[in-house]
């Protein structure tokens, strides 16, 4: 039992007895005949209930030695994504979101329909510029997209050059979750160029001055504004409303703050609060945002609820081992380091105090890391990491390690290749093929939804998984009332 670990929740306890009365006892990694595909895993829906179902293979998670395959309905870039990319999210209700492309674009059903936010002309908060959207120039939208602790989404959408103003446009997506209503609002920005936006939540409640009050804050960045020049980002407190954000210098010597990233529990909506980790930061459960390794001296910084930045410290007075981290239900901090063709997934039960730490090194695989991303979730006790590599021999392959029960061993059970592994793309403005970033998320019941790339579409792909292990259908079937088609 990890220090400083809280008590399984009820649904952990049942999955566990169930575990024991069917007799399901751990896999070991040295079974090269790999998971009993009939007895441990099930289809959460059938897959010729999808318009486009694929199988992916499924590997030793070091070894040369196929498994099977595993199940995944695959989607295209008119399910919410672009040229380029998805940016992918779910929700605690079981949504998968993407705002990849012009506007926000979500299903309640697991895949099977889709719904998309398009705005009227007027705003029913005063907004009432024209759409974003302007003849000639559809396409060029792109966005962000994270649910925040108390349920609603914040989102923001970047317009391009949409006028003859010659200026890029913001317009703001917000969900509001207790009305169950969308809305809008253009912001424009005082700069001419943006790029594409990373969003996350900043816990509150707020209390920001200039900025406002509200339950949360929405803070969003971008590649160009904050992670070449550092001019700071855009905040609301009302996920319309948004006004420019400094940022202090990298080499700035702030007052120290000691932040509690240790929480005693925390609810099922801290599976979903995880924003893209190139926002480079993530929500703490006691307020504010962090943000390790801001500093040029590799000092982490904090943004506390009155909207006041601080050098940030665990409670021991310690840094974070990575720019790339985040919290899940379990109370769990992971953090990830990316090095060369190595990976190494830290894990912190008390708060960034003592780590435990699993390497996945690709160097007999890849050229070079291309993108990669994580997530974990706390109710399935799974973290699953993401990377897109160059092999070898050329064409760039997508592969995803799942970890079960990452609380008993980090470990990976399995690896699955994504997509074909038969296309080479570069991410960046002027590449005829492109892939900009990696992108996934876990759904309520255990499966992943991930950003892939292959030679069946010129354009970036996504897969839904649907095989699922059977211990997790006690949550899974909570969800999957009404969906199943």
């Amino acid at each position: 039992m990890q220090a400083g670990r809280t008590s399984r929740t009820l649904a952990a306890i049942a999955i566990s007895a169930i575990m024991l009365m069917s007799g399901c006892v751990e896999k070991s990694q040295s079974d090269e005949k790999g998971p009993d595909w009939d007895l441990e895993y099930y289809l959460i829906d059938p897959p010729s209930s999808y318009d486009d179902p694929r199988n992916f293979t499924v590997t030793h998670p070091w070894e040369n030695v196929t498994w099977g395959n595993s199940s995944w309905a695959v989607y295209g870039n008119e399910h919410g994504g672009n040229c380029c990319e998805h940016y992918l999210a779910a929700t605690k209700e079981g949504w998968i979101l993407n705002f990849g492309g012009e506007y926000p674009t979500w299903s309640e059903d697991r895949g099977h329909t889709w719904q998309e936010y398009l705005p009227t002309i007027f705003s029913q908060f005063g907004c009432m510029e024209p759409k974003p959207t302007v003849p000639g120039q559809e396409g060029l939208g792109e966005g962000s997209i994270v649910q925040a602790t108390n349920g609603d989404l914040i989102s923001m959408g970047w317009f391009p050059y949409p006028s003859t103003s010659g200026v890029d446009q913001f317009y703001a997506f917000f969900y509001d979750s207790a009305d169950k209503e969308w809305s809008w609002c253009f912001n424009r920005t005082p700069e001419p160029f943006y790029d594409r936006s990373w969003q996350v939540e900043i816990v509150g409640p707020i209390n920001g001055g200039l900025y406002g009050n509200g339950p949360w804050g929405s803070l969003v960045i971008s590649n160009f504004w904050h992670q070449v020049q550092n001019i700071g980002g855009q905040l609301s407190t009302d996920g319309l409303n948004y006004d420019y954000f400094d940022f202090p210098d990298r080499d700035d010597s702030l007052d120290v703050m000691e932040v509690d990233l240790n929480p005693a529990s925390l609810g099922r909506e801290w599976d979903y609060t995880k924003p893209h980790k190139e926002m480079r930061a993530f929500p703490v459960p006691s307020g504010g945002l962090y943000f390790p390794n801001y500093f040029i001296d590799g000092s982490d910084a904090y943004l506390d609820t009155s909207l006041n930045w601080w050098t940030g410290v665990t409670m021991n007075g310690s840094s974070l081992p990575s720019q790339y981290c985040a919290f899940d239900s379990s109370t769990a901090l992971h953090c990830v380091i990316a090095s060369g063709t190595e990976f190494k997934h830290m894990l912190s039960w008390d708060g960034g105090e003592s780590w435990e730490n699993q390497s996945y090194n690709l160097s007999d695989k890849a050229s070079e890391i291309e993108e990669w991303e994580f997530h974990s979730n706390g109710e399935h006790d799974l973290f699953v990491l993401n990377v897109r590599f160059q092999s070898a021999d050329g064409p760039d392959v997508d592969i995803a390690w799942h970890v079960r029960e990452f609380s008993e061993s980090l470990e990976p059970d399995t690896l699955t290749y994504l997509g074909l592994g038969d296309l080479d793309s570069t991410s960046g403005a002027g590449n005829d093929i492109r892939f900009d970033f990696a992108s996934m998320g876990i759904l309520p019941d255990g499966g992943a939804f991930i950003a892939y790339h292959d030679s069946t579409d010129p354009d970036p792909l996504f897969g839904v998984e649907l095989l699922i292990p059977n211990s997790y259908r006690p949550i899974a079937d909570q969800f999957m009332t009404g969906h199943n088609h």
